[in-house]
């Protein structure tokens, strides 16, 4: 029993002995002592992963304390104690009391709680088997606390290799992630430091490793490229199974009945047991083995090594290697991160992103080798990622200088390999991220303690009124208190909250969302924050282009087809599309609306010709694509002059009109009020520029730079397109702001090539928000838009129902106070401080990103007094974006976070709930009409009940017809778990940004989300209302009612118990509601409506029994004896009858009354099987009462009831029903629902 347990990444049995060097050679000279330090000290600041490490030297097997204290002292002082006679019997053994047995039992008992406790937590593993070691020559594991959402603790051993310089390196895998010890400089445990930072001349100039060592070098540093997951042996993962503290306490259980004399059922129980966690684990297995299929498969790849390219296994690739990336004819995966140096790619990265638009990659051998690479900012543009497919690739010209690959192919530099690329990310976010699936399990925990204190009041009871009768069996005496204590913690409470988790996942696997971190479902249900990416989630994909307005006079819209000809090539030529080889246009869909529509084709080799104007085609030489601090871009093409061969070439930029201003020679006089009041009406407006250079030579095409081009430009116009909101996008905001949410627009900030962004939408239950929410405006949106076009969307959407909004306009000099200006001008306020409280009643408040960022800088607490009365922020970037999220958190909102998958992974990670939508994807799809079924695990069929209770709650068959009833009923758990297995997330439906992604780009997936978390909750807490009234409603009728010789036959049992399993079975499967409801559900357990409804219906119920329980005494013969015979066998009796029929009825009554139903979740007549369920039970119980067939009656060991009595019966149980439902729907009205504030 005390064997080591393996925990973590448990050393292999042939690594050599920590401390040991290679070769087994000794260490030379004295040593010094080096000290670590422990916990958040020893890892970098910041570390996503890693929050703490503690290191640990683990303990010689006689020292341990699962060792220690039982065989150094309990086991030896029972022994000794039985030696002396201290057990008061002779020299006899076989007569040993019970009390021995007890005590030894108690000390068996402990030792294989002390030995579990380190299975079941790292902690307590730790504590009990190892010692705090600080000394770095000593230390052999170290403790890692992961960050929140990354998964567990875990104990991994410490590994000692040799450094470059002959010195000893400490390092340790956690999560597929090696950390190495800097005993030079930091003194902390650090991830592998990947060569992601360098200036771009570090890789222009690389020629990958020259010479072998460098290759071991690097693979001894970086390790393989492989990023798959190596699924466990069956046996491996039922012992992880059979230790979980739920099995242990089923087996205990069994142990007590068959102590109990009830050997039969309980090896029956413990074969079903045995079979249900062996299903779990082969399904398991299963979603391993689909999990390790996401892996890359490895196949050869061209490598530029010692001078030469040569083909290797992708799995052999290493940071620092030059490779060949191409189009692949067997459709293989890139295999690795690379940034792109020579040739140009299509990449398809839906498998990793969801987004669906395959996105174009540049080379950087052109761009300036002083700029540093910028993961965050460049991986867009030059980083193409593990795990996504190539589409189309050109390689590099054959005239130019470098490196050209044997097979035609890109070349590309090695960032990362294996598990920390962004598809070996996703991977660990699906095997580590997904721990606790059950809802809070310190409220879960305190709800046991508080049944427990119940429990053990009842088994005081039993023992004292026990121990009256001085012929009792004390030993059968204090096993029934035992009894009671393991009946009265519901056995069947962990499945059911699992239940109410997994039901969910698989609800909303079927509305085509996925997630990646099911705990997070529950959070869902208490969102208070809602936040939406705009462009293609709130807006239409299907872009119109109006027209080009700034030509003529005013604001009027010139139609494309009577724009000048600088105008077409400006727009002809300014984009970064490009056409795959089967003729499809690929690129930012403002860009193709803007191609269509000035009618221009695009061809392979970079050329545009024109089909309804005759002029000259152009050639697109260079592009200078669009950057967010930029606000633009640009690029130089060519077209031949007439007659001649001759090429002229140009110049063209288009981006934000506020930007390009300065760049024009000339303007219109009334420049700025055209883009203003077109960007008023709600349309996105981008200013265009031309430019002619005349002749270039070739030389000189190649070095233009970019501030070349953005110069002296001529104004040819505003480009104005329109972007419809989508068609149920008002329906759903609506819905969102009737169930008590605010709704933020959150955009990404400065508007792309498409000007697109992230909306984002706050959800605030007006009830209990910390901010007291009533006194802020309804409504709020956040978009990285034009202030103008996002309070023209936020009216649109009706976030915005005031006549005036207000923009915060920073100072223009350092030192002059910022002031508040309305769009039209008229009105102008200055900043006050403290909260705007007052100024958000009379109008509406907007805040772009730059007055965000001075707000920061100059009042970080005045913007945080700001934020939450804000309706609508714009221009704001994506950190700023990741700030409002973060900013909201910590005012104690509870945010949802809803964005594509490629620019929102900041606010999408740091939100409660982050649910990413695949770009392009439909909109929605046909409902099925067969209901989804949901969970596979049952509650008590699936599970235990305890002897007495076991027969009480789940039903126990006669011997020769239980086997087919089980039997029957362990088959139907087996098939459920066959057809509703756990979805699994496969790479493409879940997005690496995310954890949820819905495959359908409808936001009506928010509803979704938010429908099934308040369905969690609510069915958690009508779950604990049941589970704690049937438990406390046994505590009473297993001790007070036992001792006065009650008890029930094995056939009443199991009518009760089979109608309680089948009404659990279908409570849980019951579906949200189609449309979000006003009213909030309660967001935790412990509130006042749930103990007091609890507590007065236990109340109504146990009077109903106390007074039902005296009438049948008072109408029975008096017995003789003084103490009742506690284990004669069972015989049929007025008292037993009665109790029997009651104690059916009220647990009839406890479904009925606390199931919640609307707004939540369907009524209960809409839930047919529960219907059915609780029809049956009272079919049963009138039936019963009434003894209709005198054969039926006796054959479940009733007796004939007085028809007087059988009136008083009636009169009481519907007595009890009426009462226990008044007492819970009166509790209901004044405590169950919180209140909604209106802002005042």
């Amino acid at each position: 029993m005390a064997a080591a347990v393996p925990v973590g990444n448990a050393v292999p049995s042939g690594t050599r002995p920590c401390g040991a060097r290679p070769g087994g050679q000794p260490k030379l000279g004295p040593q010094p002592r080096t000290l670590l330090a422990a916990g958040p000290a020893l890892i970098a600041s910041g570390d996503e992963l890693v929050a703490a490490v503690w290191p640990y030297r683990r303990l010689a097997l006689l020292r341990r304390l699962t060792v220690l204290p039982f065989a150094g002292l309990l086991y030896p002082g029972w022994l000794g104690a039985a030696a002396a006679g201290c057990w008061g019997w002779d020299s006899s053994w076989a007569q040993i009391p019970e009390a021995a047995l007890l005590v030894l039992a108690t000390i068996c008992l402990a030792h294989a709680l002390t030995v579990l406790s380190g299975h079941w937590s790292v902690h307590a593993h730790c504590a009990l088997t190892c010692t705090p070691e600080y000394d770095l020559s000593k230390a052999t594991f170290v403790k890692v606390v992961p960050t929140p959402n990354n998964g567990s603790t875990e104990l991994v051993a410490l590994h000692r290799d040799e450094g470059e310089g002959g010195q000893e390196v400490l390092s340790f895998e956690f999560q597929k992630i090696k950390y190495s010890y800097d005993a030079l400089e930091k003194k902390r445990f650090l991830p592998v430091a990947f060569p992601v930072g360098n200036a771009f001349s570090y890789y222009q100039s690389n020629r990958g490793f020259q010479e072998d060592s460098e290759i071991r070098a690097a693979e001894k540093k970086f390790g393989s490229n492989k990023a798959e997951m190596v699924v466990p042996d069956f046996s491996e993962l039922f012992k992880e199974r059979a230790t979980a503290p739920f099995f242990v306490f089923q087996v205990f259980c069994v142990g007590l009945w068959c102590l109990d004399e009830y050997w039969y059922y309980s090896v029956f129980t413990l074969s079903m047991l045995v079979a249900f966690e062996a299903s779990l684990v082969q399904q398991q297995m299963r979603n391993m083995s689909e999990i390790r299929k996401m892996g890359n498969k490895p196949h050869m790849i061209q490598v530029y090594r010692s001078r030469k390219w040569r083909p290797i296994a992708s799995d052999e690739i290493v940071p620092g290697d030059i490779v060949s990336i191409g189009r692949s004819p067997q459709e293989n995966l890139v295999p690795c991160d690379v940034l792109l140096l020579r040739g140009r790619c299509i990449v398809d990265e839906a498998m990793l992103t969801g987004e669906s638009v395959p996105q174009m990659k540049e080379p950087i051998e052109d761009l300036s080798p002083d700029r540093v690479l910028d993961l965050q900012a460049d991986s867009r543009l030059h980083v193409i990622f593990g795990g996504t497919k190539v589409v189309q690739h050109i390689p590099p010209q054959k005239a130019t200088t470098g490196l050209k690959p044997v097979d035609s192919g890109c070349v590309a530099y090695v960032l990362r390999t294996g598990f920390n690329t962004s598809q070996g990310k996703l991977l660990r976010t699906i095997l580590f991220g997904v721990k606790r699936v059950t809802a809070n399990n310190l409220e879960t925990f305190v709800f046991i303690l508080f049944l427990l204190v119940f429990a053990i009041a009842a088994a005081a009871y039993v023992w004292i009124e026990g121990t009256k009768d001085p012929s009792r069996n004390r030993y059968k005496l204090f096993l029934e208190c035992t009894l009671i204590l393991t009946s009265v913690v519901p056995p069947e409470l962990p499945i059911e909250l699992s239940l109410a988790v997994n039901t969910s996942l698989i609800a909303l696997a079927k509305l085509y969302m996925y997630c990646t971190e099911p705990f997070r479902i529950p959070f869902a249900g208490k969102v208070e924050v809602c936040c939406f990416d705009k462009t293609g989630t709130l807006t239409s994909d299907s872009l119109v282009v109006r027209g080009v307005a700034g030509l003529r006079d005013g604001k009027e819209v010139t139609p494309v087809s009577n724009i000048p000809i600088e105008t077409h090539r400006a727009l002809a030529s300014c984009h970064s599309l490009m056409q795959l080889d089967d003729g499809t246009l690929v690129g930012d869909p403002l860009e193709k609306a803007m191609l269509t529509a000035v009618d221009w084709t695009l061809t392979k080799d970079e050329k545009v010709f024109p089909r309804s104007i005759k002029t000259q085609g152009l050639k697109i030489h260079q592009r200078f694509h669009f950057a967010s601090a930029l606000k633009r871009m640009s690029v130089l093409a060519s077209y031949e002059k007439l007659g001649s061969t001759d090429l002229c070439y140009i110049a063209a930029v288009k981006g934000a009109p506020e930007t390009l201003h300065s760049m024009f020679t000339q303007c219109p006089p009334n420049y700025h009020h055209i883009h203003t009041e077109i960007s008023r009406e709600g349309a996105r407006v981008l200013a265009l520029g031309y430019k002619e250079l005349g002749h270039l030579t070739h030389q000189q095409a190649r070095d233009v730079k970019r501030e070349a081009l953005e110069c002296n430009l001529k104004f040819v116009g505003f480009i104005v397109v329109s972007c419809p909101l989508k068609a149920d996008s008002k329906a759903v905001i609506r819905e969102i702001q009737n169930a008590s949410h605010r709704v933020w627009l959150l955009e990404p900030s400065i508007p792309g090539p498409s000007g697109g962004g992230n909306v984002a939408t706050r959800s605030a239950g007006w009830n209990s928000a910390p901010l007291s929410l009533h006194r802020f405006p309804q409504v709020v949106m956040i978009t990285g838009d034009n202030p103008l076009t996002a309070c023209h969307v936020a009216q649109e959407l009706h976030f915005i129902e005031k006549a005036h909004t207000l923009i915060l306009q920073p100072p223009m000099e350092k030192g002059q106070p910022c002031k508040w200006c309305s769009i039209d001008g008229s009105i102008v306020l200055p900043l006050v401080q403290g909260s705007p409280k007052a100024l958000a009643r009379e109008y509406a408040l907007c805040l772009t990103g730059h007055g965000l960022a001075h707000l920061q800088a100059e009042d970080p607490q005045q913007l945080l007094c700001l934020i939450p009365h804000v309706q609508v922020f714009a221009r704001v970037a994506p950190k700023q974006k990741e700030f409002v999220i973060t900013s909201l958190k910590e005012l104690g909102y509870v945010t949802l976070m809803c964005g594509d998958g490629t620019n929102d992974v900041g606010a999408l990670k740091h939100a409660d709930v982050g649910v990413a939508l695949l770009a392009n994807a439909p909109e929605r799809v046909v409902e099925r009409r067969r209901r989804p079924r949901d969970s596979p695990i049952l509650s008590n069929s699936g599970g235990r009940a305890t002897s007495r209770a076991a027969k009480q709650r789940s039903g126990l068959s006669p011997p020769e017809e239980q086997p087919t009833s089980q039997r029957d009923r362990l088959s139907q758990v087996l098939r459920d778990l066959e057809d509703e297995s756990m979805p699994i997330v496969k790479l493409g439906d879940a997005s690496i940004a995310a954890p949820f992604t819905s495959k359908l780009s409808s936001i009506q997936c928010i509803c979704h989300v938010i429908k099934q978390g308040r369905c969690t909750l609510v069915t958690t807490l009508q779950m604990f209302k049941i589970l704690a009234l049937n438990a406390l409603i046994l505590a009473y009728s297993q001790s007070v009612l036992y001792l006065k010789g009650v008890k029930f036959s094995d056939f009443q049992a199991t009518l009760q118990g089979l109608l309680l399993a089948g009404c659990f079975l279908f409570i849980s499967r019951s579906k949200p509601l189609k449309t979000l409801s006003r009213e909030r559900p309660l967001p935790n357990i412990f509130n006042l409506y749930t103990i007091l409804t609890v507590l007065l219906q236990f109340s109504v119920h146990f009077l109903s029994l106390i007074y039902l329980y005296q009438e049948a005494q008072a109408r029975t013969p008096e017995k003789q004896e003084p103490f009742v015979d506690l284990y004669k066998e069972f015989e049929p009796s007025l008292v037993n009858s009665t109790v029997y029929i009651m104690a059916m009825a009220m647990q009839m009554a406890t479904f009925a009354i606390n199931y919640k139903g609307p707004p939540f979740m369907e009524s209960l007549p809409e839930n047919r099987p529960l219907v059915w369920s609780l029809a049956v039970s009272l079919l049963a119980i009138v039936g019963l009462l009434l003894g209709s067939s005198p054969d039926f009656n006796s054959q479940f060991g009733l007796v004939d009831i007085p028809v007087e009595f059988k009136l008083v019966i009636a009169q009481v149980l519907i007595l009890d029903f009426c009462l226990a439902l008044l007492a819970d729907r009166v509790l209901q009205f004044f405590l169950g629902t919180p209140k909604l504030k209106v802002p005042s």
